[in-house]
């Protein structure tokens, strides 16, 4: 199969792909989320709740060809999941990186979180998940009487994410992700909206990055 659409994820919970058994990631989710493996995931890494799952993009892949392309593009036409596309980003990958910027983000319109190593990586997981339990615990709680809660604070892992967008430092993070929650929504936002949050030249930075 392409991917596992089938798949229901409760709340809490990864599955990850057979392949990543024994790796640093693994090993770094394991005893903060319930963490599940599964042969036959096809084309995902980690499949999270809410039909979100992970593509992750070793620094071996970037360095090894471009085989890592025709997967995301596969996953891209073939899947109604929400992929997120996690990259390492190191110094050796690092000349590959642009090239899979301009093809996760401007062609296939997906999300593309770099981290330096796998331990980002499971950072990065271990806050979507917590993510979509809040985002869950949101969607049960809202009615036409349920008072708007204020955002909570931003996490660690997802304000890091937020630092690495040029001209984006801590200030900007905080006020960027307790506006749009997390960074699929920040990363699909208009410049218009942006720029309520961050003014204008930031607002067109973002946007382009």
């Amino acid at each position: 199969p392409v991917t596992a659409g089938s798949i229901v994820v409760p709340y809490g919970h990864v599955v990850g792909n057979e392949k990543w058994r024994g790796s640093e990631v693994a090993q770094r989710l394991q005893g903060k989320v319930r963490l599940v493996f599964e042969d036959g995931l096809g084309l995902v890494d980690f499949h999270l709740p809410n039909r979100n799952c992970i593509l992750l993009i070793s620094e071996a892949d970037l360095v090894a060809g471009d085989e890592f392309k025709r997967r995301l593009v596969r996953f891209r036409n073939a899947s109604s999941l929400r992929g997120i596309v996690i990259v390492e980003k190191t110094p050796i990958s690092d000349q590959y990186f642009s090239g899979v910027q301009k093809l996760v983000v401007l062609e296939l319109g997906m999300v593309l979180l770099p981290v330096a190593n796998q331990g980002e990586a499971s950072q990065l997981i271990i806050q979507l998940v917590s993510f979509c339990v809040r985002e869950q615990s949101r969607e049960r709680g809202t009615g036409p009487f349920a008072r708007r809660q204020r955002s909570p604070p931003a996490e660690p892992a997802l304000l890091q994410a937020a630092q690495r967008i040029p001209g984006v430092g801590k200030a900007k993070g905080l006020l960027l992700l307790q506006r749009f929650g997390s960074i699929q929504r920040l990363c699909n936002a208009p410049c218009s909206e942006l720029e309520q949050v961050v003014g204008q030249t930031a607002a067109q930075q973002i946007y382009t990055f």
